[in-house]
């Protein structure tokens, strides 16, 4: 049976961040790109959905303009959704900063925990092995949706549900590692967000935090010899003329957020709650399926392109598994704290 997490007030000081962020955000809002929305009608409702990761024409902005389709064809037209796609709203903060303000209604992010670092409980190392038990987990009533309802609601939204993207693994120049002891003498990059350099090092690498921008030319100039912590469609994508290997270590089930804003969902109708929820629930299941298919195509591209795509075999999993969760869960714990790491042990998938 799942645990549930006990919601907790917002601290005083997370109150007086949120209050003064808001703030800032709200002037920057106006002057900015959302001035185009004054000559909609006051009559209709109009709502903002945005992304921090997504152009137009990517798997992010289809499920986007999916969700905004699904909400105006559903409300016969009362109801707007306006798109923005990444970096018209700003960087990836700067977005986040605009949707816990309520300037952004709506969106599908990768999360970040500058406002509660309990929702770092999505970076846990080696919770789900297969897509099924994915799913399970992030759907409605499942044992992390659940979680990370409680904790968003904190922060001042509203969770919906996953946007998957697929299992990560390192990408590397020159050689590759299957075990810690052969990974020692690689140096890969991981995002600059605990507990990924946590991860890769229990694994036996050495790492960098990088930032994303920063990636194409740490490889290139030789600062890291691989990628480490992103699903193969990356680092096929950017890196497949550098890069020599791809091994699917799957130490984390890498996923967006579908979210509202807290303010704006109250605001709306019990009907109107029905039916954005509803929606954004239709765009997580069809991700899943879609997300699968389009990690599996771009794993078949990879290897097509020379980039030599490893699957490990499962006793090769488990045993990095049993390695970081040894390593990684207690510091979690610190992180997140031990409420939240006790319903993690009594749901992830056992060894």
């Amino acid at each position: 049976m799942s645990k549930q997490i006990t919601n907790k007030p917002l601290s005083a000081d997370k109150r007086e961040k949120g209050a003064m962020i808001k703030g800032v955000a709200a002037l920057a809002f106006a002057a900015g790109a959302l001035l185009a929305l004054g000559s909609t009608s006051a009559e209709a409702l109009t709502l903002r959905l945005a992304t921090d990761s997504g152009a137009p024409g990517s798997p992010t902005a289809a499920s986007m303009e999916q969700w905004a389709e699904l909400i105006e064809e559903g409300s016969n037209g009362e109801i707007t959704v306006h798109i923005f796609y990444q970096n018209e709203l700003g960087s990836q903060q700067e977005v986040f900063d605009l949707h816990v303000a309520g300037d952004v209604d709506l969106m599908i992010n990768w999360p970040i925990t500058s406002y509660d670092r309990r929702i770092g409980v999505i970076y846990t190392p080696y919770m789900v092995f297969t897509w099924e038990e994915a799913l399970e987990a992030y759907r409605t009533g499942g044992w992390i949706n659940s979680m990370l309802d409680g904790i968003y609601n904190d922060v001042g939204l509203k969770f919906f549900g996953a946007w998957p993207e697929g299992f990560n693994g390192v990408a590397t120049r020159g050689k590759y590692a299957l075990t810690p002891e052969d990974a020692g003498d690689l140096k890969v990059r991981v995002p600059p967000m605990f507990p990924q350099a946590e991860t890769l090092e229990a694994m036996g690498y050495q790492t960098a935090s990088i930032d994303w921008s920063e990636v194409f030319t740490s490889i290139e100039t030789g600062v890291v010899d691989g990628d480490a912590a992103n699903v193969v469609y990356w680092d096929y994508e950017y890196f497949r003329d550098t890069l020599d290997y791809y091994v699917r270590t799957k130490q984390a089930f890498v996923t967006g957020m579908i979210s509202m804003n807290l303010m704006s969902w109250e605001s709306l109708t019990d009907e109107q709650q029905q039916l954005v929820l509803g929606a954004a629930v239709q765009v997580m299941e069809d991700h899943f399926i879609n997300g699968r298919e389009i990690d599996e195509h771009y794993a078949r591209l990879a290897d097509e392109s020379g980039m030599t795509y490893i699957e490990p075999d499962e006793e090769v999993i488990r045993a990095l598994a049993a390695t970081v969760r040894e390593k990684v869960w207690p510091q979690m714990e610190q992180e997140v704290g031990a409420e939240i790491m006790d319903v993690v042990r009594a749901n992830a998938a056992p060894l």
